[in-house]
């Protein structure tokens, strides 16, 4: 009898254990966006979160920043952000973090307002920092971590 336990036991640990291993999600996966323009993922998801990297005013259509100073190169990194999250089956409005690195703070008051355009309603958690300088001497990158849909 005592044999019978365990031998129902151990079968029960062994489904347990299967079953888990095939129903987990995985632990990180990668969102592809397009060709590889960098040595980095456009967005990780990890569970319910997505991770973006940086985006910059670049126009997919020209390879070039966008034109019309620090207002142009918003409006395409939110673009860009969107497309992003899009991809990875979220969006915009179920961002819960931002980062906003400016290369010049007094782009800020600018930024702030066109930022706040973005959101329905309660936007998302941000922090905004004066950076040295951003790639392709953008004005402009914003990385941001939201929900799946």
């Amino acid at each position: 009898m005592k044999r019978l336990i365990v031998a129902f036991v151990a079968i029960a640990c062994l489904c347990v254990y299967a079953n888990a291993q095939t129903t987990a999600p995985s632990k990180r996966r990668v969102v592809k966006t397009g060709p590889p323009n960098g040595i980095f993922s456009p967005a990780i998801i990890v569970g319910d979160l997505v991770f973006t990297s940086g985006q910059i005013g670049i126009d997919s259509k020209t390879g070039q920043l966008a034109e019309g100073g620090i207002e142009g190169q918003f409006q395409q990194v939110f673009k860009n952000l969107a497309a992003v999250l899009e991809a990875s089956g979220s969006s915009v409005e179920h961002m819960v973090k931002a980062t906003v690195f400016l290369a010049d703070m007094k782009d800020y008051d600018v930024m702030n307002e066109l930022y706040r355009k973005q959101f329905k309603g309660d936007p998302p958690a941000r922090t905004t920092v004066q950076v040295a300088r951003l790639p392709r001497d953008a004005r402009i990158e914003i990385e941001a971590v939201a929900v799946l849909k």
